[in-house]
């Protein structure tokens, strides 16, 4: 993933890390602009090149592919594309600097042009992801959803109280939702409130399936395949007593980590969601389960080029397990809330409908308006939730329901 990979390259030592801190900015600017954008990228590319470049001339191509994107969406002056996608060839194909050269210039000459006769939309999302949306959500949603994940998305904030005061000191806007949403930019530990545990970074809408829980304060709450753990830090920020679980150590030990900035309490573990028993059964469960991420593609765009139909099926039989051991933790008149980033039905509807189909002893406990502060587009005619990118002025896809165990 992306966020490991730029992570691991500000290790000590290694490039990334040595530069200053404005140049590390650019450099990520650079690269997800090229993943976000790939799509009308190579498009472009093709259009300055008589023939395509054969696989042998990969650094070549990834040397425009930065030049297209300074070129085409990040103003960066002609001279500067040029010379930098040049020097990025060194030593290994010098043969290949004066094409290199050539195409960059032409790309910097035409890059309005080439934008003006785009079809951003189709050129930037895989065929099978555009087939599946426009499906689920008809063309003209399918069509405003990757339209907003081409942008670069806002900063949501997560207060352990109430946001209103920090709007000003963070100079952002307090959503109907209660996130506070600032410019994305800038060191996220510089900005006020960070050190002091005020706040932790999670989208709008992914901080709104807490909330179907109900009122949990003083309550056992069983938070599951938890990390990195923004939900945790709600449930706990809410007053609920939480046992938080996942089954990758160094994901939980930032969980931990995130807790311990923000002063607040969790007991978590490092164990198998589908083989841990609890030692008795919880009146309230939250199963964020893992998923295709696709939800999360405006903050994500390298997940365009990660994940395939055959990853659905595979998280989708996964979801399946992980939704039956759920159940088996959960006492009789208990709540279960089912969550995923995902805007694949595969991993969402359809994993709900194959649980109650398989005669397990739950009823599905639908969601009104009022819960979800009166966004009434944000439920669907079955009573879950469902959130769009292009909705609330961005945010990412999610889905929950909740689930009740028959008493």
């Amino acid at each position: 993933m992306l966020d490991q990979a730029l992570a691991d390259e500000l290790e000590p030592g290694r490039r990334l890390a040595e530069l200053a801190p404005r140049d590390r900015a650019f450099a990520r600017l650079l690269v997800v602009t090229v993943l976000r954008r790939l799509g009308q990228i190579d498009d472009a590319i093709g259009r300055c090149l008589d023939k395509p470049l054969n696989r042998s001339a990969q650094p070549a191509l990834n040397a425009l592919r930065l030049a297209a994107a300074q070129a085409m969406f990040l103003g960066t002056p002609a001279h500067a594309v040029a010379d930098g996608a040049v020097r990025l060839m060194g030593h290994r194909q010098r043969h290949l600097s004066g094409l290199v050269n050539a195409v960059s210039r032409r790309l910097t000459r035409d890059a309005a042009s080439i934008l003006a006769d785009q079809d951003d939309i189709r050129l930037n999302c895989p065929e099978w992801l555009w087939q599946t949306w426009s499906a689920a959500y008809g063309v003209v949603a399918a069509q405003q959803m990757v339209a907003s994940m081409l942008l670069e998305p806002a900063l949501d904030l997560t207060f352990k109280s109430d946001a209103s005061t920090w709007a000003q000191p963070l100079d952002g806007e307090i959503l109907v939702t209660g996130s506070l949403r600032r410019a994305a930019g800038g060191a996220i530990q510089e900005l006020p409130g960070f050190e002091a545990g005020e706040w932790w970074v999670q989208d709008a809408a992914a901080a709104l399936p807490v909330r179907l829980l109900g009122q949990v304060a003083d309550r056992e709450v069983l938070d599951l395949c938890a990390a990195p753990g923004g939900k945790t830090a709600q449930l706990a920020a809410s007053g609920a007593r939480v046992t938080a679980i996942d089954n990758v150590a160094k994901r939980l030990a930032l969980l931990r980590s995130n807790l311990d900035r923000l002063n607040l309490q969790a007991d978590a573990l490092v164990a198998d969601v589908l083989s841990w028993q609890p030692p008795k059964p919880f009146d309230f469960i939250l199963l964020d389960a893992p998923c295709s991420a696709t939800g999360t593609i405006r903050r994500h765009p390298d997940i365009w080029h990660l994940r395939t139909s055959e990853d659905i099926v595979r998280s989708a039989g996964l979801q399946d397990q992980l939704l039956q051991a759920a159940m088996a933790m959960l006492a009789p008149g208990g709540t279960l809330v089912y969550v995923t980033c995902s805007l694949q039905p595969e991993e969402g509807e359809q994993r709900i409908e194959a649980l109650l189909s398989s005669g397990a002893p739950a009823v599905r406990r639908p969601i009104v308006a009022a819960e979800l502060f009166d966004l009434d587009d944000l439920i669907t005619p079955q009573g879950d939730m469902r959130t769009l990118p292009y909705q609330l002025g961005g945010m990412d896809g999610f889905y929950a329901c909740r689930l009740e165990r028959n008493s």
